[in-house]
């Protein structure tokens, strides 16, 4: 397994899908539509079979949980390099940007400020700024609450949450999801207290390295990264057939 296999395959550990099956080393997963990471076949990996066979396969699974076809695979790695021969396409209209930057950095371990912390289980503010809804949708709820080590870091200013972010622990890694400031309280440092409230509690869970995973066309979030001492390991992006028959 690759360096970036590896992180791959903790960041699905991470972020669950509400069903998920195994294909060999792929990962077929559907969550009602919530997330491309949690509606895609991870594919890395050996999946036990020929790709084409493996593809098939992922195109019969998403018809059964009523999802479109997608694969998601390490940007011009050995999978990728076989997609067009097969009858599959890059997923270039994906609507929150098909190319994603996965960014490995320190963990920003201290002492949790003052307005922010870590709570063992999301709060309504916290699914108000993560999801704009005080109560989440069932496949909501079970992607940002599965994993096995979960953290939901809020910052609070005058009795209002005014940011919010997922972490969790899974082989190491600290995956950092979600963050997010009210648009009225941008510019007051939030981000930095939430990373370093999520890194500390991230370090007392045994992460060692922290991963974000970044829309390469979001420059703002991936220069507040850059300053916090985030680098690019790799990228990843979606695949989907070139003809596939309806749901």
């Amino acid at each position: 397994m690759t360096e970036a296999e590896r992180i791959e395959s903790a960041c699905a550990d991470a972020w669950p899908a509400l069903t998920e099956k195994p294909l060999g080393a792929w990962r077929l997963r559907a969550a009602d539509g919530f997330t491309g990471r949690a509606n895609s076949a991870l594919a890395v990996g050996d999946p036990g079979t020929t790709p084409a066979t493996a593809l098939r396969q992922v195109c019969d699974f998403a018809h059964a949980h009523g999802i479109p076809p997608m694969v998601q695979v390490i940007q011009d790695g050995p999978i990728e390099r076989q997609l067009a021969g097969l009858g599959w396409r890059s997923c270039d209209e994906y609507p929150a940007g098909n190319e994603v930057a996965v960014l490995e950095g320190p963990l920003m371990a201290g002492a949790e400020p003052g307005r922010t912390r870590v709570l063992a289980e999301p709060t309504p503010g916290w699914w108000e700024l993560t999801v704009d809804r005080r109560e989440p949708a069932d496949a909501e709820r079970a992607v940002l609450t599965g994993g096995e080590v979960v953290g939901y870091g809020v910052a609070e200013l005058d009795g209002l949450t005014a940011g919010a972010v997922r972490g969790a622990v899974a082989d190491g890694y600290l995956l950092v999801a979600r963050l997010a400031v009210r648009p009225e309280h941008r510019r007051r440092g939030l981000a930095t207290e939430l990373m370093t409230a999520i890194g500390g509690w991230g370090t007392r869970h045994g992460a060692t390295r922290c991963v974000l995973q970044v829309s390469v066309g979001n420059t703002g979030a991936l220069a507040l990264y850059d300053q916090l001492g985030f680098r690019e390991h790799h990228r990843y992006r979606y695949w989907v057939p070139c003809e596939d028959r309806p749901l």
